[in-house]
C-alpha cells in the first residue's frame, strides 16, 4: 500500500523568531563582506586616477570605479533592510519573552493564592488574638510571683519612707562632720590603746643599779662577782 499510494510526509515545524533573527544576521554578515571588498577596490581605482592622466584611460578607471560604486550602494542598501528585519524580529523576540514571563508569573500567583488560602483555613484571627490574651495574663502572673518571692520578710509594710529619708541625711551628716574633723571616720579609725598604768596607778620602775647590802660583794649582769675597776685619778 505504502508503495501505491505513498507515505505521507511529516510537516516541518515552522522557523521560530530566534531562528529567523540568526539567518538574517548570517546574510548580513555576507552582505558586510562584499561592501568590504568593494572597499578595497575603490581604493585602488582612487590610486590609479590619482597615478593616471586625464584622457581616455583615466576615464576607464573612473567608469570601472562607478561600477563598483554602484554595486557598494546596492549592497548597502541591502544590509540596511536586513538590519531592519533583524530590529524587527528582536522586538517581536522582545514581546514573546515577555509574555512567557507573564505566563509564569500568572503560573507562581495561582499556585501560591491556592497555597496560601489552605494556610488561612488552619489559622483563625480569634485564635491569634485569644492565644496573645492568655500570653499576657501568664506574663502577669509570672511578675505577680516574681515580686512575691523577691519580698522581704523582716521589713515592715508601715515604714514610712520620709523617716527613712531623714534618719539616712541625718547618718550622711554625722558622717561628713567625722570627716572633717579627724580625716578619717571614727568607724575607719584604729582602736587607740588605753593607758593601762595610769588607771591602776602604779610607782615608776626604779632606774640604774640596785644597792649592794654592805658585807656583800657585788655582782655583775651575769650573776658573778664583779671586778673591781682601776681609778683613772693620779
Amino acid at each position: 500500500m505504502r508503495r501505491v499510494f505513498g507515505v505521507k510526509k511529516e510537516k516541518e515545524p515552522p522557523p521560530s523568531v530566534q531562528d529567523a533573527s540568526d539567518r538574517i544576521n548570517q546574510r548580513g554578515e555576507n552582505v558586510d563582506d562584499k561592501i568590504k571588498k568593494l572597499d578595497a577596490e575603490l581604493a585602488k581605482y582612487k590610486e590609479q586616477i590619482k597615478k593616471t592622466r586625464p584622457g581616455p584611460a583615466q576615464e576607464a578607471v573612473k567608469a570601472r570605479a562607478m561600477r563598483v560604486l554602484k554595486q557598494k550602494r546596492m549592497y548597502e542598501g541591502q544590509r540596511d533592510m536586513l538590519y531592519n528585519q533583524t530590529f524587527n524580529l528582536d522586538q517581536v523576540a522582545f514581546a514573546s519573552e515577555g509574555i512567557k514571563d507573564a505566563q509564569q508569573t500568572m503560573t507562581a500567583l495561582k499556585s501560591a493564592n491556592k497555597e496560601l488560602k489552605g494556610m488561612m483555613k488552619t489559622v483563625k484571627i480569634q485564635d491569634i488574638d485569644n492565644l496573645q490574651d492568655e500570653m499576657m495574663d501568664l506574663m502577669d502572673v509570672s511578675n505577680e510571683i516574681q515580686e512575691t518571692l523577691g519580698r522581704s520578710y523582716n521589713v515592715p509594710d508601715d515604714i514610712d519612707e520620709d523617716d527613712l529619708m531623714g534618719e539616712l541625711d541625718a547618718l550622711e551628716a554625722d558622717m561628713g562632720f567625722e570627716t572633717e574633723s579627724d580625716g578619717v571616720p571614727s568607724y575607719l579609725q584604729p582602736d587607740k590603746e588605753s593607758d593601762y598604768e595610769s588607771e591602776l596607778n602604779l610607782p615608776p620602775a626604779p632606774s640604774g643599779h640596785a644597792p649592794v647590802p654592805a658585807g656583800r660583794q657585788a655582782e655583775d649582769e651575769l650573776g658573778l662577782p664583779a671586778v673591781p675597776r682601776a681609778s683613772l685619778r693620779g
